[in-house]
């Protein structure tokens, strides 16, 4: 742990960085990527503006947690956005526009800006890659705050590289298996498509929360072999309605899942009365607690949290999307931290 020289009970200042924390990057165990970007979002936006409204909330958290601990006390920094990924982002949702309003690239004009905006999601991949792997030379806890889904892709990449073989832990209300949805390759419908069939060196997809998903994306998972593992959220509520508790079906999700995981965590796989401003929310979901006990299980199972993103984020008409994520964020560092001891 840090020597700390300031007051963790005290009130943060506005100008202070995440959860009100002194540290740099360079003097921080945890350094937070953020990725303002949400180019392919195809019904609810605002998803670029996660990554500012969690830091703005996260200064009202409280930094000792009855879970985990001190988490701050290992030093939590968030880098600054370079200016050319919100460039990227007000470039890329101008061309996305059309063709999501019509539906996909149908024809010759949105072709060519859904070809556009693949490019510059190809951009922004190579370089959240760069910084992540970086950042993984340096020993950093490495997080992903987006942004829609799709942007956490360059991180991933980089883990597996860092840790082969590791599996993923996905939360999320949709499977996120389509092919190049709307013609985007890089879609946020799309992420877990491309990093099955892209990044071999990841070892297993654990999948929760899902309630939505398409005929495509069903046989993906049955065809996969067992690399991809989907615990239906209808599943789940059905076992919970026979009595099992919450905290044994946790352990046997994390039982099928190798010794490093990498939690990618997007927030409409809570129940949406805890993220309403999200972009795509769905009926049902996991509720805080279950989601806090997810956690735990990983921590109980002996195995490491190497890494993490959290997405879709969007800060709707009120800021309870931003407190949410902000505090969902700080248990995952927290519990992250504590596998890695």
């Amino acid at each position: 742990m840090k020597e700390l020289n300031f007051d963790p009970d005290a009130a943060a200042g506005s100008a202070s960085g995440i959860y009100g924390l002194p540290f740099t990057p360079e003097e921080s165990r945890v350094v937070v990527i953020p990725v303002p970007f949400e180019a392919t979002t195809s019904y609810g936006g605002g998803t670029s503006r996660g990554p500012a409204a969690v830091l703005e909330a996260s200064r009202q958290v409280d930094l000792y947690d009855r879970d985990t601990g001190r988490p701050y006390a290992a030093g939590i920094a968030m880098l600054d956005v370079p200016k050319k990924i919100v460039r990227w982002n007000r470039e890329a949702k101008a061309l996305a526009a059309p063709v999501i309003a019509a539906g996909g690239a149908v024809n010759r004009k949105t072709r060519a800006a859904a070809a556009k905006v693949n490019e510059i999601s190809e951009a922004v991949n190579e370089w959240v890659y760069e910084q992540a792997s970086s950042l993984l030379e340096r020993d950093k806890l490495t997080v992903v705050l987006g942004g829609d889904h799709a942007v956490p892709f360059g991180a991933i990449r980089a883990h597996a590289e860092h840790y082969p073989a590791m599996g993923i832990l996905h939360l999320d209300a949709h499977a996120d298996l389509r092919d190049a949805y709307e013609g985007f390759t890089w879609s946020h419908a799309s992420i877990f498509h491309n990093v099955m069939t892209r990044l071999p060196k990841v070892g297993k997809l654990v999948q929760v929360g899902v309630r939505d998903l398409g005929q495509a994306e069903n046989m993906m998972i049955e065809t996969s072999k067992g690399r991809i593992k989907t615990f239906f959220d209808s599943d789940v509520a059905a076992r919970k309605d026979e009595g099992i508790p919450f905290g044994t079906i946790a352990d046997e999700i994390v039982a099928t899942l190798p010794d490093d995981v990498y939690l990618s965590w997007d927030i409409d796989g809570l129940d949406p009365t805890l993220c309403p401003g999200t972009g795509t929310p769905v009926p049902g979901g996991l509720s805080w607690n279950e989601v806090i006990a997810l956690l735990r299980a990983i921590k109980r199972s002996g195995k490491r949290i190497v890494g993490l993103d959290l997405c879709e984020v969007s800060p709707g008409e009120t800021e309870w999307d931003a407190n949410v994520g902000a505090r969902l964020l700080y248990k995952m560092i927290g519990f992250a931290l504590l596998t890695q001891r």
